[in-house]
């Protein structure tokens, strides 16, 4: 067994666990934001942590009304610029806890007198020390290159912070039960995404399209299949993808397709129809039973679509592992890459 594989199996523990570990930290930091009036959030991340804080983007909007945007950490760091976060929620996302720029955002929100949070799986890291309040990730150890634990419990911090910010119960129930959901698809869809991944054994590039809540998950869909298979993967939502780069689809163009029910589902429909009248090899991740039955599919388990993103994501990461492995490369250890990136 690959490290990545045994660490994606980790993730309904994790998941399970990660809302104790962090429930009083939590409260306090969502009791400020309310008292503070805080209606703006900045995110600092690169990679995978990027593509988490985009999922809390999109549940802030939602639950919240919040506005957030990601931060320009270069701005900071090549250009000398001088933000004000002082009436910000200011949050730098890292697995290590060692990203260099995230870090010097958070401490120009310290100057600032802004709130800042650091989001890691390391309490001793030098963005947990910096930050005021620290969220803890609580996924153990990770050793392969390709994030996959520290992914899906980065989005639960954020979502759980959501769910306290906007005193919605049911997004804190879905998150807390969703490891359920986690453990079936390890049961139950994981054969049939290795049967599939080796049918596209000899893909070089291809596009992975979601929209909506679930559209950070074909980010990182993209990034997994990029750096364990060298292969030339772009995520993006449909509704940007109708705007130029579907010219690039004809026959045999490999494309995923992110299908959740939820608000985006018809969309959804509607691309996948597009798409597979180019003749293209369209393949459907979907939890919608109908939907599965008309393309070549993975179905999923049946959850709302704001935690949609946990069952998508373990399903995704197993293809990128196993289509790896089917072009006899290592998933463990990508070339040119290390676990820690530190850019500044």
């Amino acid at each position: 067994m690959t490290k990545m594989l045994s660490e994606i199996k980790e993730q309904p523990e994790v998941l399970r666990n990660v809302f104790a570990k962090n429930e009083t930290v939590l409260k306090n930091l969502a009791a400020e934001i309310k008292e503070k009036g805080v209606r703006h959030a900045v995110f600092a991340a690169r990679g995978t942590s990027d593509h988490a804080s985009t999922y809390a983007k999109y549940l802030l909007g939602i639950y919240c009304g919040m506005s957030s945007a990601l931060a320009v950490p270069s701005a900071i760091t090549l250009y000398g610029a001088d933000f004000d976060f002082s009436h910000d929620l200011v949050v730098g996302v890292s697995q290590s806890g060692k990203a260099a720029d995230a870090l010097e955002v958070i401490g120009a929100g310290n100057k600032d007198g802004g709130i800042t949070v650091a989001v890691t799986n390391d309490c001793a890291s030098p963005m947990a020390r910096s930050a005021k309040y620290h969220l803890d990730c609580s996924a153990g150890p990770e050793i392969s290159v390709a994030a996959t634990k520290t992914f899906t419990s980065e989005m639960m911090l954020l979502g759980l912070l959501t769910a306290h910010l906007s005193d919605n119960k049911q997004l804190l129930k879905d998150l807390n039960s969703v490891h359920t959901a986690v453990s079936e698809v390890i049961d139950t869809a994981f054969s049939e995404i290795e049967k599939l991944a080796a049918r596209y054994t000899f893909i070089e590039d291809g596009f992975v399209l979601g929209r909506g809540i679930i559209y950070p998950v074909a980010l990182e869909a993209a990034l997994k299949i990029q750096e364990t298979c060298y292969v030339k993967m772009k995520g993006y939502p449909n509704s940007d993808f109708y705007h130029g780069p579907i010219a690039q689809v004809d026959n045999g163009t490999f494309v995923i397709l992110l299908a959740p029910k939820g608000k985006a589902f018809e969309d959804s429909v509607a691309m996948a129809k597009k798409i597979a009248e180019t003749g293209a090899e369209l393949l459907v991740f979907t939890n919608d039973k109908e939907l599965a039955k008309e393309y070549r599919s993975v179905l999923l388990p049946d959850v709302s679509e704001a935690v949609a993103p946990f069952v998508f994501a373990p399903a995704i990461q197993y293809f990128a592992q196993c289509l790896s492995l089917s072009k006899g490369l290592d998933p463990d250890a990508p070339r040119m890459l290390k676990k820690v990136t530190i850019t500044k």
